[in-house]
C-alpha cells in the first residue's frame, strides 16, 4: 500500500501526520524506551554507558520516527524515506556499539580504533540530525559552532579559521577525529552528565508527570484551585496562579503548562474583566513559576543536584521559600489589578465544591504524597520516581476495582464479565498511552542534553570556560551587578533558541566558574541564579515563548501579551538578585537572620507590585512610588541599616496608601 492511501492520523502536540504503521512503531519503540527506564531505575541498575547508551539510541530512534526529516507538512517520500533509515541506522549504531564492545574500548584505555572513530563520527552526526528535528535548528547550530571552533586552531582541521578568532579564544586547535571520539568514547561529552541526569532522574519524572497527565490531574488541580480561591476578587486570575504552581512542579514546559491550564483559565479570566493581554500574561508568569518550583522544577532540581554534588532533597528544600516569593508576587499583581478594576469573584454556583473535588480527585494526592515522603527518606530519586509511578498505576487500579465492586452496585448497575473484560482493556489502554506519552515528553529534553554534553565537552577540551571567566571580568570590571546582567542577557539570547535545561548547562558551563571563583559567589547560590535566569526566554520580549503560548489562547497580540508576562514574572529578575546578595536564605545561617531576610524580601516584592501598578489600598503618588523603588535597593543591599532604612520608607508608604484609602472610604459614604 503506498504512503499516501495508507490511513493517518495527526500526532499529539504537533501537526505531523504520520501513517498508521509509523504510529505503531512510535508507539512500540515508547512503550519499550519507557519500560527499559523503569526497569533500570527501580529494579536492575545498569552501568553508567550501557544505561545512558541504550537511552539515547532509542530516545533518537523515537525522534526520527516522530519528525520527518523534511517536516510534517508533507509525505515523507522516497528521499525521505531514505535519509530516515539512515539516521535511524546510525541511532542504533549510536548505542548498540558502545553495548557491544564496551569493555575492550575500556581496555584500549585512549587508545581508540579506526572504527572507534568512526562510530564516534557517525554518532556525532546522528545525534545532532536528531537534535536539529526534536529541539530545533538552533541547538544543533550552537552544537556545529562548538565542534567547528574546537578544530579551529594552529593544530587543528581549521587552523585557517583560528586566524578570525580574538586572542583570548584562540587554542591548539583538534582533528575531527580528535573531536568525535572525545565526543563519544570520553566521560565528558555526549553520554556526559547532562545526558547521565536526563537518563537516570529526568525521564522517570517525566514519565510520572504524564501519568498523572492522562489519568486527569491537571483538571483536578484546575478544580482544587478554582475552590479556594474562585470567589475572591479576581478568583481565576488567582487559580491560574495556584494552578500553574501544582501543574507546573510535574511539568517540564512553561508552554506546556500554559497550554494545559490556560485553556481553562486564561476564558475565565477574559469573562471576569481582565484585558485578553493580562490574562495572558499572567497565565504565562504564573507557568513559567512552575519551573522553579519544587519538587521537580522542570528538570532542573536533578541538575543543580549533580552539578554541585548536594543531595537533591536539600535542592528541594532550598528552593521552596524562593519559589513562594515568586509566586507570592504575581499573586498579587493579579489581586491589585482586581482591585484597581473593580472586579469581583465568581458565583458560587459557578465553582466547583472542594468536598467533591478532593472526593472526586483524592487518588491523585496519595503518588505526591509517597514521592514527599520517600524523598524524605533519603531514597535515590531515580527509586523514588520508579515508586511513584507504581503507586500512581497501582491507586488507578485500586479506583476502578472499588468502582465496579462497590460504587456500581449501589448504583444499581450490574457488573459483568463482558464490563470486567472492557474495564481491563481501558485500563491497559490507559497503561500504554501513559508510557508512550512519557517517552514522547522526554525526546526534546534528552536530546538537548545530549547536545549540551558536545557543548560541554567542547568547553573542557578547549579551556573556553575559563576564557569566559577572563572576559567577564573585562567587560563587568569587577561589578558584581553588571556581571549579573551580563549572564542574564546571555540567557536571553541562549533562550530565544534553547530549551531552558539547555540554557542552563550551556551558561553554568561557561559562566559558573567566574560567578564562584571570581566574584565569590556561594556555588549553590550560582547554579540558582543562572537556572532562575535561563527561565527568561519564557516571559522577555521579542522572543517571550510562553507569553506567544497565553496570547493565542486569549486572542490578544503576541508582542503586548508578552510585555504583560514580563511586567507579572519580575520576581523572575529580583530575587536571584537578593539570592546573591543575601546568600542566607539559600545557603544558611543564623535562624533570626534567614527569617528576617525572608520577610524583607517578601515585603520588598509586594511593595514593588504595588508601586509597579501604582495602586495598593489606594493609587499611589508618585513620590509614594519613587520612594519604594529606593527602598528596594536598600532593602537588597547588604546592609543591616541600609535594610531597615528600606523596610521603614515601605512600611511608612504602604501605611499612608492604607490611611488614603480609608479618608477616600469615609468622604464616599
Amino acid at each position: 500500500m503506498s504512503e499516501s492511501k495508507q490511513p493517518s492520523v495527526v500526532m499529539p502536540g504537533g501537526n505531523v501526520v504520520q501513517p498508521r504503521a509509523v504510529l505503531w512503531c512510535i508507539t512500540i519503540v515508547a512503550v519499550g524506551l519507557s519500560l527499559f527506564q523503569l526497569y533500570s531505575a527501580g529494579i536492575q541498575p545498569l552501568g553508567l554507558f550501557y544505561q545512558r547508551s541504550i537511552h539515547l539510541a532509542l530516545i533518537m530512534m523515537l525522534a526520527f520516527l516522530m519528525f520527518p526529516v523534511f517536516g510534517g507538512g508533507r509525505p515523507r517520500g522516497i528521499v525521505g524515506w531514505g535519509l530516515d533509515a539512515v539516521f535511524f541506522t546510525g541511532a542504533l549504531i549510536t548505542g548498540g556499539y558502545l553495548v557491544l564492545y564496551l569493555d575492550e574500548i575500556i581496555n584500549r584505555a585512549g587508545f581508540w580504533s579506526q572504527t572507534d572513530i568512526t562510530v564516534a563520527c557517525i554518532a556525532t552526526v546522528t545525534v545532532l540530525e536528531a537534535s536539529r528535528r526534536a529541539v530545533g535548528l538552533s541547538m544543533t547550530l550552537i552544537g556545529l559552532i562548538a565542534i567547528l571552533y574546537a578544530m579551529a586552531g594552529p593544530r587543528g582541521d581549521l587552523a585557517w579559521l583560528g586566524e578570525w578568532l580574538p586572542g583570548i579564544l584562540g587554542h591548539r586547535g583538534y582533528s575531527f577525529d580528535r573531536i568525535a571520539g572525545q565526543l563519544y568514547l570520553g566521560q565528558e561529552g555526549i553520554f556526559g552528565l547532562p545526558l547521565g541526569v536526563a537518563a537516570t532522574y529526568i525521564f522517570i519524572f517525566v514519565l510520572f508527570g504524564a501519568f498523572l497527565e492522562s489519568t486527569g490531574a491537571g483538571k483536578f488541580f484546575i478544580d482544587m484551585a478554582y475552590a479556594a480561591t474562585g470567589r475572591q476578587r479576581g478568583g481565576p486570575a488567582k487559580a491560574a496562579v495556584l494552578a500553574s504552581a501544582g501543574m507546573g512542579s510535574i511539568s517540564g514546559s512553561a508552554i506546556a503548562n500554559v497550554v494545559t491550564t490556560g485553556a481553562f483559565t486564561i476564558p475565565l479570566m477574559k469573562r471576569l474583566g481582565y484585558k485578553p493581554k493580562q490574562a495572558g500574561g499572567i497565565e504565562a508568569a504564573a507557568s513559567t513559576g512552575g519551573q522553579i518550583m519544587p519538587p521537580l522544577m522542570g528538570a532542573g532540581a536533578f541538575l543543580i543536584a549533580e552539578y554541585t554534588n548536594t543531595p537533591y532533597l536539600e535542592i528541594v528544600k532550598i528552593s521552596i521559600l524562593p519559589a513562594i516569593m515568586y509566586f507570592a508576587t504575581v499573586y498579587l499583581f493579579v489581586h491589585i489589578i482586581a482591585l484597581k478594576q473593580g472586579m469581583q469573584g465568581m458565583a458560587r454556583s459557578e465553582l466547583p465544591q472542594m468536598r467533591q473535588v478532593m472526593k472526586d480527585g483524592w487518588h491523585f494526592l496519595l503518588p505526591l504524597g509517597v514521592l514527599v515522603w520517600l524523598l524524605a527518606m533519603s531514597m535515590s530519586p531515580s527509586r523514588v520516581g520508579f515508586y511513584a509511578v507504581v503507586t500512581m498505576v497501582a491507586v488507578a487500579v485500586l479506583r476502578y476495582v472499588l468502582w465496579f465492586f462497590f460504587v456500581a452496585p449501589r448504583q444499581g448497575e450490574t457488573v459483568t464479565a463482558h464490563s470486567i473484560k472492557e474495564m481491563a482493556a481501558a485500563g491497559f489502554k490507559k497503561l500504554v498511552e501513559g508510557l508512550e506519552l512519557g517517552a514522547r515528553n522526554a525526546v526534546a529534553v534528552s536530546m538537548a542534553c545530549a547536545v549540551a554534553g558536545i557543548i560541554v565537552g567542547i568547553v573542557g577540551l578547549t579551556g573556553l570556560g575559563l576564557k569566559f571567566s577572563s572576559m567577564m571580568m573585562a567587560f563587568s570590571g569587577g561589578n558584581i551587578v553588571l556581571a549579573l546582567i551580563m549572564v542574564l542577557l546571555a540567557s536571553l539570547v541562549l533562550g530565544m533558541g534553547l530549551p531552558v535545561t539547555a540554557s542552563y548547562i550551556v551558561l553554568i558551563v561557561l559562566v559558573g566558574p567566574a560567578l564562584t571563583t571570581e566574584f565569590g559567589i556561594p556555588l549553590l547560590v550560582a547554579h540558582l541564579v543562572v537556572f532562575w535566569y535561563s527561565q527568561d526566554s519564557n516571559v522577555t520580549p521579542p522572543i517571550a515563548l510562553a507569553g506567544f503560548a497565553g496570547a493565542a489562547i486569549a486572542g490578544s497580540k503576541p508582542m503586548e501579551t508578552s510585555f504583560q508576562s514580563w511586567k507579572f514574572a519580575k520576581g523572575l529578575y529580583l530575587i536571584p538578585l537578593f539570592m546573591v546578595f543575601n546568600p542566607e536564605i539559600i545557603v544558611g545561617g543564623p535562624v533570626p537572620l534567614v527569617i528576617w531576610n525572608a520577610v524583607i524580601a517578601l515585603l520588598a516584592l509586594c511593595a514593588f507590585a504595588a508601586a509597579l501598578e501604582g495602586y495598593l489600598f489606594t493609587r499611589m503618588g508618585w513620590l509614594s512610588r519613587v520612594a519604594i523603588a529606593c527602598a528596594i535597593v536598600g532593602v537588597f543591599y547588604p546592609n543591616l541599616m541600609a535594610e531597615v532604612a528600606g523596610v521603614v520608607v515601605m512600611s511608612v508608604a504602604i501605611v499612608a496608601n492604607w490611611l488614603a484609602s480609608r479618608r477616600e472610604s469615609t468622604v464616599a459614604a
